[in-house]
């Protein structure tokens, strides 16, 4: 990423509670049975999520008459510290409009969708979703844009395995356990089932309940990963390329399928991290992640916020520079300066978590609800109510 100076913006963020790198706040009544991953907190009634004190409906104000808008943030990978990732775009929202963003980090896909389902007149909340949601909450939530990854707006699931596993194709996953992420994950669950189903493997009623011809493991996309390269008996993992695809080789892409190879932002990166991974299945095309709001929420405010996205300018997605994100990270950033060969196996570690941080995004463009067709009928060909998720 470009240089951008070494004066950052100042921001008038700040954060519910401190923990972790950055200082995030778990979802309140979304953590339950979701502390390692899982997504099982669709039926969470508790109020601790509700964050909005205003009954004016023009949200909470500072003395300086800074509007607090909150911003929850959706848990793809359990090693990505969200608001270290999002700080190019937090500030650059901060220093046009006169917001502040409370940001809460999810504990869980699910609890992303029980905050905007909690939210009404009153609150103002921006979210980052799975593409998932939209079929889940459509009455609940407004299509912000879709989030375009390099020029492209969509993205892809994969079902990998180790390159020692003897597993040679899907069929070969009968009997065998798969890792993958959360339940309502698009590309971490749903279309890696739609693609074992397809390869005549029993899925039962997965993902609400457990498939038949082989057994799951929800986690996150990260966790998944780390599960298939450490755990013997994980055979597989199913999760979006932006986890496993540095792990299969190009030539694996090129020969199983040319959309990925054509439009995915993965694709150029394919192949440049250890271990390698054997690629089973490719998806097709899925929209990429929308950013939503809250429908109760309306609003000039709500409105130009959405079009300072839009229009935003490139540096909005950029952090001022890879060291910058060491820092943030507490990682030293003198890692950055050495060649690959230098590197320890912990020191490249620390690398490839400074390159993961760096803005997945680098647009929104406008959207709406019927962008999203392809995942009602993912869940009419998986037989799922997704109202019901």
């Amino acid at each position: 990423m470009p240089e951008q100076g070494t004066d950052r913006r100042h921001t008038r963020r700040r954060f519910l509670t401190t923990t972790g790198v950055a200082g995030t706040a778990l979802l309140a009544g979304c953590v339950g049975g979701d502390d390692d991953g899982d997504d099982n907190t669709g039926d969470s009634d508790t109020d601790d999520g509700d964050t909005g004190d205003s009954d004016t409906g023009d949200g909470d104000t500072t003395e300086d008459t800074t509007t607090t808008v909150e911003w929850v943030l959706n848990p793809a990978e359990e090693n990505i510290e969200p608001t270290v990732q999002y700080a190019p775009l937090f500030e650059y929202l901060e220093s046009e409009a006169d917001i502040e963003l409370d940001t809460i980090r999810a504990a869980s896909y699910s609890g992303t969708v029980q905050q905007l389902r909690r939210a009404g007149d009153g609150d103002e909340v921006y979210a980052d979703v799975s593409p998932g949601a939209v079929a889940q909450i459509p009455d609940e939530i407004d299509v912000t844009g879709v989030r375009v990854a390099f020029g492209s707006d969509k993205y892809f699931s994969l079902i990998t395995t180790t390159t020692d596993s003897g597993i040679e194709e899907l069929a070969d996953l009968e009997g065998e356990t798969v890792a993958t992420a959360g339940q309502t994950s698009v590309s971490g669950s749903l279309f890696p089932l739609l693609m074992m189903s397809n390869a005549g493997l029993d899925i039962g009623n997965a993902p609400v309940g457990s498939p038949n011809d082989f057994e799951v493991r929800q986690s996150d996309h990260f966790t998944a990963r780390q599960q298939l390269v450490e755990e013997d008996n994980i055979a597989a993992a199913g999760t979006g390329a932006f986890s496993t695809a540095p792990h299969v080789p190009q030539e694996q892409f090129d020969e199983m399928s040319d959309d990925f190879a054509e439009i995915s932002s993965e694709y150029d990166g394919a192949g440049e991290r250890e271990p390698q991974l054997n690629l089973l299945a490719v998806s097709e095309p899925i929209p990429r992640a929308p950013i939503v709001s809250n429908a109760a929420w309306g609003g000039e405010l709500k409105d130009e916020i959405r079009e300072l996205m839009i229009n935003a300018p490139d540096e909005a997605f950029q952090h001022e520079s890879q060291a910058a994100i060491a820092e943030e990270l507490g990682i030293d950033p003198s890692v950055l300066d050495k060649d690959e060969e230098e590197l320890t196996d912990s020191e490249q570690a620390d690398v490839n978590l400074i390159e993961d941080h760096e803005l997945w995004f680098s647009g929104v463009e406008p959207a709406t609800p019927e962008d999203y067709e392809p995942i009602s009928t993912l869940g009419n060909e998986l037989g799922l109510n997704f109202a019901d998720l």
